[in-house]
């Protein structure tokens, strides 16, 4: 897949994630690896944007696995953009497929 395609999309994906679950960014990195290739370092910058922004709100979390995981938690405002761009992005894209299809 292209890498822009991967950049435009990546918040949608993380902030759809999240709308379900608070997680941590490795097991982000996981689940949105099942579907398309990215690696941990397109995660950690957009989530500490998503953290300045006030879209998502960070706490620790023992683990039996080893130390402490940082979790990543939806805010209000970050489910309400979570739904805004959900819904511009289905828009967006049967636009853009209808106009392939003709």
């Amino acid at each position: 897949m292209d890498t822009q395609f991967k950049k435009g999309i990546l918040e949608i994906l993380v902030l759809n994630l999240l709308v379900k679950k608070d997680c941590y960014g490795y097991k982000l990195v996981a689940e949105i690896s099942q579907k398309i290739s990215i690696s941990e370092g397109t995660i950690y910058p957009l989530l500490a944007r998503l953290v300045k922004l006030k879209y998502v709100k960070t706490y620790l979390q023992e683990s039996n696995l080893g130390p402490a995981r940082k979790y990543y938690k939806l805010t209000k405002s970050g489910r309400e953009r979570a739904k805004k761009i959900r819904n511009a992005w289905l828009l967006f894209s049967q636009r853009i497929n209808n106009f392939i299809k003709k």
